[in-house]
């Protein structure tokens, strides 16, 4: 750039124009200019750093059009494959394996399952810890194959569906209170027992009770009472033998008698006792046992 110096003066007065004294070229030169020469380079030099560092996390990271290491996007959703670490909640419609494979769900503390509503609350929940399983929900239930009921458990009842319940504790089950069933059979060559060791044992049923044992006896054992109740109707011992052994005996025949032929005589209470028999009844002889 040329800078000019003009200077105004008067007609008749003559001033020799003075000459160009400084010229400024145009550019950058000296310091400046290497200073931005090695700017450049430095961004360059970060630059090419950064696309070889996202081409190595590309890398390492198995980004691929279809997914990210071993998971896969495809149409039906996300699949992931071998074993895959959450750090955080989970959310997902649906979870399952491959045909080919099970599903494992490991945690070193508990595996936590929730189900909610549209308002975000709890309805359900299966907690898996170390030493317990816990289900809490309205109703729990097993279903088999074919969506049959199996095992059903809610507030009021516990029902299970399958043909035949087994109880293969050696001490049998435990129930506190009353049970409903229309049968209770051992297992083959095993002993059926219904015992109650500090309370009473009773069995009821609106058409009868039966009990029967196709190889082997019945016993009933009582620290007191046994008692047989028909409301309506009778009881009937079938039997080829009736023993009784330990029925109150009355007073003897006479001496040297050795028949040893008894009657059964019944009190006005229902209690029993033999009596010697003769050619009449001898009951009235030995009433005093029903005193």
């Amino acid at each position: 750039m040329v800078r000019e110096q003009y200077t105004t003066t008067t007609d008749g007065t003559h001033i020799q124009r003075p000459e160009n004294q400084c010229v400024y070229k145009i550019g950058i030169y000296g310091w400046r200019k290497r200073c931005l020469y090695l700017f450049v380079l430095l961004l360059l030099i970060i630059l090419l750093v950064n696309f070889a560092l996202t081409i190595w996390i590309l890398k390492v990271m198995w980004f691929s059009p279809t997914g990210m290491g071993h998971l896969r996007v495809t149409k039906d959703g996300l699949r992931l494959e071998g074993e895959s670490e959450f750090l955080f909640p989970l959310y997902a419609k649906e979870i399952h394996s491959r045909v080919d494979s099970s599903l494992l769900l490991q945690s070193t503390q508990n595996v936590t399952v929730n189900a909610r509503n549209s308002e975000g609350e709890v309805t359900g929940r299966l907690k898996v810890g170390p030493k317990m399983v816990e289900v809490q929900s309205q109703q729990f239930q097993i279903n088999s194959k074919d969506g049959k009921p199996l095992f059903t458990v809610d507030e009021n009842e516990v029902v299970v569906g399958t043909d035949k319940l087994r109880v293969t504790g050696p001490e049998g089950a435990l129930f506190e209170h009353s049970v409903e069933t229309p049968l209770v059979r051992a297992d083959p060559f095993q002993d059926l027992r219904l015992e109650s060791p500090t309370r009473s044992l009773s069995m009821d049923a609106p058409k009868g009770v039966h009990i029967k044992a196709h190889a082997g006896k019945i016993e009933a054992l009582s620290q007191m009472d046994i008692i047989f109740q028909s409301s309506d109707g009778m009881l009937v011992l079938d039997a080829e033998t009736v023993c009784l052994p330990k029925l109150v005996q009355g007073t003897q025949g006479a001496a040297g008698s050795s028949q040893r032929l008894y009657e059964i005589c019944v009190c006005p209470d229902g209690k029993l006792y033999l009596s010697v028999a003769g050619a009449g009844t001898t009951c009235h002889e030995n009433s005093h046992i029903c005193l």
